[in-house]
């Protein structure tokens, strides 16, 4: 479902203006071949990131009504995009020299090198990744809107876990247990915890739940993404180039049309560019901006989350979605799912004890769930639907009535 008021196709532009509509949002359409363009109305309309033939054509525009944000030149990314990247946009290059050859870290770079640059980013990078991350919010909107099926459920944990650990196979058993059912999963898109809650989504056209040890088997040559390697060695970036190729030898070997994979969704970050975004979900939303990544992922995990053991990350992410759900933040509450009785039981008995004290009980206490298996987390999921809340009236609405 795409934004009102937003077109993003040739087609699209020119059954607008023949039908004489109104004032629209025309966002990274190649019109230099439109010229009917300079001679309609176009008081309101806004061109973003669009491409015209000449400067006499952008001069047309402006004459008619229109305005223009200009494109970036020289970036190794798009701001204006009109959708959600996928692993194999993100991995391009590969072939030609490995990870660092990808576009994926080539955006990386560019992004790290003008975040620390002496002086501070500068205006120009700044509202380029700005505008790329609208960009993304836009898709992510309208990915969303097509995808969520019975509803989307996050899946957070640890980035560190091993393919081999027993905690990796059973949130690829979550995962694949949840798209089964219709649920879209979606991660943080890195490496360990975040593999597996993909790898168990694209993995979930096979009926037989073996074939997720036939691929943590496959995956497990390559244990960890570091590989236990010290952080910017080259050691430590031959480890991500055989995490990375095991990951592509596997879908290789099991991508199979007979088998089609459940659409998930992976929301990665640029901030942290040294860990390879994972292969296995089907769109990623990648931003720039961690703080607007971290917030949404959760924010959209509308059905519930998922909290596989992990470490300071997964904690931040454990009281941000309690904050939400005790404001209803977002005009829902939804389940919190504790993956792993002996690693969290306090954090449990802690926002059992808080929703307690605060006669929260019947609001959003009886939706936290501590449990051991796969099974016992997609029950609980399933059987606690997203809870509305009480919505209260605008104060502007007062004002007005």
């Amino acid at each position: 479902m795409q934004r009102r008021n937003e077109l993003e196709s040739l087609g699209q532009v020119k059954d607008h203006l023949a039908a004489g509509g109104e004032a629209v949002v025309v966002q990274g359409v190649d019109l230099s071949e439109l010229t009917e363009l300079n001679r309609s109305e176009l008081h309101g309309w806004l061109f973003v990131g669009c491409l015209f033939a000449d400067l006499a054509q952008e001069q047309g525009v402006r004459e008619q009504g229109g305005q223009i944000f200009p494109r970036f030149e020289g970036l190794p990314y798009e701001p204006y995009r009109t959708g959600l990247y996928s692993a194999e946009e993100l991995m391009m290059g590969y072939e030609d020299g490995g990870y660092p050859a990808t576009r994926d870290f080539a955006i990386y770079a560019h992004g790290h090198r003008e975040r620390h640059h002496p002086d501070g980013i500068s205006i120009r990078e700044a509202l380029a990744q700005r505008i790329h991350d609208h960009a993304i919010d836009d898709a992510l909107g309208e990915f969303l809107a097509e995808n969520s099926g019975a509803g989307v459920v996050g899946v957070m944990g640890g980035h560190g876990a091993a393919r081999s650990d027993p905690w990796y196979k059973q949130v690829a058993r979550t995962a694949w247990l949840l798209a089964r059912k219709g649920y879209l999963v979606v991660t943080g898109g890195g490496p360990g915890v975040m593999e597996a809650a993909n790898l168990g989504a694209w993995l979930a056209g096979y009926d037989d739940a073996s074939v997720i040890d036939s691929a943590i088997g496959r995956l497990s040559v390559a244990d960890t993404f570091s590989g236990g390697e010290k952080e910017g060695t080259p050691e430590y970036l031959q480890a991500i180039r055989s995490y990375l190729q095991a990951a592509r030898d596997c879908v290789s070997e099991l991508s199979d049309t007979a088998h089609p994979p459940a659409a998930s969704l992976a929301v990665p970050t640029w901030f942290y560019g040294h860990e390879p975004s994972n292969l296995f979900a089907t769109a990623v939303a990648k931003y720039f901006d961690n703080s607007i990544r971290e917030e949404g992922l959760l924010a959209m995990a509308t059905a519930g989350v998922v909290y596989a053991p992990g470490s300071a990350g997964t904690t931040q992410e454990i009281f941000q979605d309690l904050t939400q759900n005790h404001y209803a933040t977002y005009g829902i509450r939804s389940p919190m799912v504790f993956l792993g009785r002996e690693r969290y039981q306090a954090e449990y008995g802690m926002i059992r004890s808080f929703a307690e004290a605060r006669g929260m009980t019947e609001v959003y206490g009886d939706l936290l769930a501590l449990v051991d298996s796969a099974e016992e987390a997609v029950d609980f999921i399933a059987s606690h639907p997203p809870r509305p809340a009480v919505k209260h009236k605008p104060l502007y609405e007062l004002l007005e009535s």
